[in-house]
């Protein structure tokens, strides 16, 4: 991918949209004011661009406009928008402008910081466009988070991120990456997260969505995306809402029984806590950007075969940027009060007691330990039987430093480490690159190690490296 050589100023992006008299169109902002617009009036010369900007705010007025939508903070309520505008300004002004003219409709429904509100400042924001004279639209949707404390900040980081999507919408389309990475221009990460973004139509119709969504990660955009079992990209607040929840973490390269076994372990013991009810817990397989990635860059089909194949089994996944299990704790604990459990392999309780992995923190193991463990957060670990050994290695037995074995015994005694059994102990010895390193040689013996339907997957699309000679 190239990189982007040129990074305008928001009113620098403005300006050229203004400029340009073949890009005219409408934008409509219900939420934290009409910042996008005002982008555009400040540079000078939005006639050439702008044939209507409106509010709606009054809900019996938005829904004479569009037409009722049961939440009017919502995709649903953003495409009625955008279908209302799109259409009118074409209809409206095809016959006037001139015949090169690409229309647009730039649409946003938001809740932004008030006066009576402390609940969560987000939106969903989105551009329906012609990217040639006369074309059928293509769409940019995103949902959006404002982080800023102050509904004047939160406006004009809006009014900033707008002008960018417009811009990048039109003058980086065959570029989609790029249009990711501009949204990011004049703002930083501590004001605006954008974790999801779809882009749909005739000129996108080689865009990979999933592939797109990652990207938001790479961009500083968010810190994580989720895709359910239909392997569909979501807005984590909405899934996540409220729910118990237990996370597997690995590379999943590929999934394994292990895994699977892993998962119905801590779900058994998970079911147990007072606060769970079984048929609430949201099962999630988290896989961090640093599994992801090769070098500087990230194997695309590598990518799409792992969330195709855990999505076969079932499973959400999360793919995430957060390296340090106390962070993923605090990144779910904005939606949920309930349980969480976390579960892991013994082994990976040599990176956990590993101070190491806390440089840079000022209290170091002891603050990781403290911010994983405040509250109704608890840790499964399933044991472990290295090839050829004749004992298991547990939590009661697994090694640690000296130093560090009453910090284990105490975290085991309060019941935040929790041993788990294995449902199928004839699984404890699959290893994860053996078994990809047989994939790789063709069929064989790897095959028992994953899930049926997975080796099938693997073999009939030869993923992951399979070879078929």
């Amino acid at each position: 991918m190239r990189k982007r050589d040129t990074i305008l100023s928001t009113d620098q992006k403005a300006l050229a949209l203004n400029l340009d008299k073949f890009k005219y169109g409408s934008i409509v902002e219900i939420g934290a004011g009409q910042e996008v617009a005002r982008r555009f009036f400040h540079v000078g010369a939005a006639a050439g661009t702008v044939a209507k900007t409106m509010s709606a705010y009054d809900m019996a007025v938005s829904d004479d406009i569009y037409g009722h939508v049961d939440r009017y903070v919502s995709r649903a309520r953003l495409m009625q928008m955008l279908d209302k505008e799109f259409t009118q300004v074409v209809d409206r002004l095809t016959h006037v402008r001139p015949k090169n003219t690409t229309f647009f409709a730039y649409a946003a429904t938001v809740t932004a910081r008030s006066f009576k509100q402390k609940n969560e400042c987000h939106g969903w924001i989105g551009i329906r466009l012609q990217l040639h004279p006369g074309a059928q639209p293509s769409d940019v949707i995103l949902h959006v988070r404002m982080l800023d404390n102050d509904n004047a900040l939160q406006s004009e980081a809006l009014g900033i991120l707008g002008v960018n999507l417009i811009h990048g919408a039109f003058f980086h389309h065959d570029q989609p990456e790029w249009v990711i990475e501009g949204l990011a221009d004049g703002l930083s990460p501590e004001r605006i997260e954008v974790d999801l973004i779809h882009f749909a139509g005739p000129y996108f119709e080689e865009v990979e969505n999933r592939l797109m969504n990652l990207h938001l990660i790479s961009s500083w955009l968010t810190r994580a995306v989720i895709f359910n079992p239909a392997g569909e990209v979501v807005v984590p607040g909405e899934l996540l809402y409220r729910k118990p929840m237990l996370v597997i973490r690995g590379s999943f390269k590929p999934v394994t029984c292990v895994n699977i076994d892993m998962m119905l372990g801590g779900q058994k013991q998970f079911s147990q806590e007072s606060a769970v009810a079984e048929q609430e817990v949201l099962s999630l397989a988290e896989i961090t950007m640093n599994s992801l990635a090769s070098g500087d860059s990230i194997d695309g089909a590598d990518f799409l075969a792992r969330i195709d194949l855990l999505a076969s089994q079932g499973y959400t996944v999360m793919i995430s940027d957060y390296v340090r299990f106390f962070r993923l704790r605090a990144y779910l604990r904005r939606y949920t009060q309930k349980p969480i459990g976390i579960v892991m392999s013994v082994r990976d309780l040599e990176v956990l007691f590993d101070e190491k992995y806390y440089d840079g923190l000022e209290g170091g193991i002891l603050e990781a330990f403290g911010k994983l463990f405040p509250d109704n957060t608890h840790v499964y670990v399933y044991p472990s039987r290295p090839h050829g050994a004749a004992e298991m290695i547990t939590l009661d037995n697994v090694p640690v430093p000296g130093h560090l074995r009453h910090l284990l015994a105490h975290l085991k005694e309060n019941g935040k480490l929790v041993a788990i059994e294995p449902q199928d102990a004839g699984h404890l010895e699959i290893d994860a690159a053996e078994t990809l390193a047989g994939l790789r040689r063709g069929r064989g013996n790897w095959e028992q190690d994953v899930p049926e339907g997975v080796a099938q997957r693997i073999i009939e699309q030869r993923l992951l490296g399979f070879d078929s000679e």
